[in-house]
């Protein structure tokens, strides 16, 4: 997506300056380098040791362990239909868990 967002990302702050605090940039930084790199590392051991089939279902869950952060933390809104959303795509993955992986031996 560089190649979208770089332009944009110039034509604003020439446009409009950038005003980010060093704490902003700071914060920036920190989420860059350990969410987005060093985070990967792990990720990537993970998915060579248990297999990108069984192990890749995992990140589906990302999002629902996220919101439930917000609920614990921020304090945030987290209705029925949250909760039902959630308890499909859990369901669901649970059974692509349980599915046998297939491989296909090439010759």
């Amino acid at each position: 997506s560089l190649p979208f967002l770089l332009p944009v990302t110039l034509w604003t702050a020439w446009e409009h300056g950038v005003s980010a605090s060093m704490r902003t940039w700071a914060a920036f930084g920190y989420v860059s380098l350990f969410s987005m790199f060093i985070g990967f590392f792990f990720w990537y051991k993970g998915l060579a040791i248990g297999g990108i089939a069984r192990v890749g279902q995992v990140q589906l869950l990302q999002p629902f362990m996220t919101m439930m952060a917000a609920v614990l933390i921020l304090g945030e809104a987290f209705d029925w239909r949250d909760f039902a959303f959630a308890a499909v795509i859990v369901a669901l993955v649970v059974i692509g868990k349980r599915m046998p992986v297939k491989r296909e031996i090439s010759a």
